[in-house]
């Protein structure tokens, strides 16, 4: 005769589950606090740097206007001599600028991503997840310190070739690395909290193109602040692109510049751009 079935064991009295089991019965706890955070940030980072191993051709086109003007601009104002650089050539004291320029002009628009965003419903798709408007605000912001830095790089080679004296130190190649990121997710940032006001492509192009050139020239890319206007001096005060520049030609061609202060007003820049930016962003989706 076959052995009777073993009788199932008994449940626990007081309702606990057995031993491993517990697993089983209970999820897993979520992340929460600051180990969320920095997970979404990565995440939405990701995804926004995807796009560009996609499709490269904005890498190309945006190489065009900072090698123009290192290669017109630049050289031509060199023989010029019209312009006090510190006894340095002026293609080598306007490089930084340039590398600051072409940053910011990538950051100044990523705005109109998220208004496209806002149409396409992906927005809307975003906000309802467990991600804090803040993680998915500063994700695209780095995604956009990223991409800033790839054309850093593409400008700091086409200088290189054209002579310009920069320093190989990789400290100081890391700080340059810091300051590109630093300013371009205050820009980006700034172009996303003008997208939660305006709430349109067209209004948001119109106000880009009208706020970078003025931050370009109200800064110190081109020339010393010492030969400013007084009034313009004043915006160059309060231009975090004059502290980029600044802290770039200090790293890469070894001139005197403020550092501290120069990485310290860029990072209470950019978490602002991030706080302001994550308050309109509800905005957008209404």
């Amino acid at each position: 005769m076959s052995a009777a079935p073993a009788a199932p064991r008994a449940a626990s009295a007081d309702g606990s589950p057995e031993p491993g089991t517990a697993l089983l019965l209970s999820p897993p706890v979520p992340r929460a606090g600051w180990r969320l955070l920095p997970a979404r940030v990565a995440a939405m980072c990701t995804v926004e740097l995807q796009k560009l191993r996609h499709d490269r051709t904005e890498l190309y086109t945006r190489a065009v206007q900072p090698a123009l003007w290192l290669l017109i601009f630049g050289q031509t104002f060199t023989r010029i001599r019209a312009i006090p650089t510190g006894g340095i050539p002026y293609i080598d004291y306007m490089a930084p600028g340039i590398i600051a320029q072409s940053a910011m002009f990538i950051a100044i628009f990523y705005g109109i991503q998220i208004i496209w965003e806002r149409d396409a419903g992906i927005l809307n798709k975003l906000l309802v997840t467990p991600t804090p408007r803040s993680a998915l605000i500063t994700g695209k912001a780095f995604a956009a310190g990223v991409k800033s830095l790839v054309q850093a790089v593409v400008v700091i080679v086409i200088a290189a070739l054209l002579g310009v004296a920069l320093t190989w130190n990789p400290l100081k190649l890391l700080g340059v690395a810091l300051a590109v990121v630093l300013a371009s997710v205050f820009f980006s940032c700034l172009s996303m909290t003008i997208a939660g006001i305006v709430l349109s492509r067209d209004r948001l192009m119109g106000f880009g193109q009208a706020i970078t050139m003025p931050l370009f020239f109200g800064s110190n890319a081109l020339y010393p602040v010492s030969v400013m206007p007084g009034w313009l001096q004043a915006v160059s005060k309060v231009n975090p692109l004059s502290y980029q520049v600044d802290a770039l030609r200090g790293l890469l061609l070894g001139t005197h510049a403020h550092l501290a202060a120069d990485f310290g007003v860029l990072a209470v820049a950019a978490a602002l751009g991030i706080t302001a930016a994550s308050a309109l962003l509800g905005r957008l989706a209404r």
